[in-house]
């Protein structure tokens, strides 16, 4: 309730002018509401992307991490079990997996390889090799031969009829069998002294008599 300031009569709401009176009633400030800024929680903004990222990388960390452990120990085991001896020439693996047995002695590459020598070659001492594992065998040696590539084809192409063949302008031979149960390659080239060949021989089941004799 508003009172006049000249006479202290009560005046009525919204009146202008005091009716006792007559004064002027001054008018009444307009309230202003301020709203007062609401303060409002922010947390910071992460991408969901970086989370991601990070997560997949701690990921592969970790599993690298174990791979590798595993690896180790895998290695370990197999280092522990695994014995290698030699004797002259002769070198054999005990594995988990098999024994592997090698022979860089090109008189027992000769004796097993399996095949007809060419006649008048003379194996080469350094280049021989027989490896055993499991039930593999493989037998290889290098030749050498005064005569020329050509002649030593025809003797092994009249051995293997149904061989593949490959000739290279009379200078390189190659030939592979599949018959009699094994694998054998002879690779024919021409050298300095005449013609220089390879033979191997990969046979499915080891001989184990010659290798009782090799160990």
């Amino acid at each position: 309730m508003a009172f006049c300031n000249a006479c202290g009569a009560t005046l009525e709401p919204g009146a202008s002018f005091c009716k006792k009176c007559g004064v002027k009633v001054p008018a009444a400030p307009a309230a202003t509401a301020t709203a007062s800024p609401v303060a409002t929680a922010s947390t910071p903004a992460t991408s969901k992307g970086l989370k991601t990222f990070l997560i997949v990388v701690g990921v592969v960390i970790v599993l690298g991490i174990l791979g590798t452990v595993a690896a180790t120990l895998v290695g370990l085991h197999i280092a522990r079990r695994t014995h290698v001896t030699q004797n002259g020439d002769n070198v054999q693996v005990v594995t988990p997996f098999g024994k592997v047995t090698t022979s860089k002695n090109s008189e027992d590459a000769v004796r097993n390889i399996g095949v007809d020598i060419y006649p008048g070659a003379h194996a080469l001492k350094t280049d021989a090799a027989s490896v055993v594992m499991g039930g593999m065998k493989t037998v290889s040696a290098e030749f050498e031969t005064s005569d020329p590539p050509g002649k030593v084809f025809d003797f092994y192409k009249h051995r293997f009829p149904h061989a593949n063949v490959t000739e290279g302008d009379r200078e390189h031979y190659t030939i592979v069998s599949t018959d009699r149960g094994s694998i054998v390659t002879i690779n024919i080239e021409s050298s300095d002294s005449g013609s220089h060949f390879h033979i191997a021989n990969v046979i499915g089941r080891a001989d184990h008599t010659a290798n009782e004799a090799s160990d």
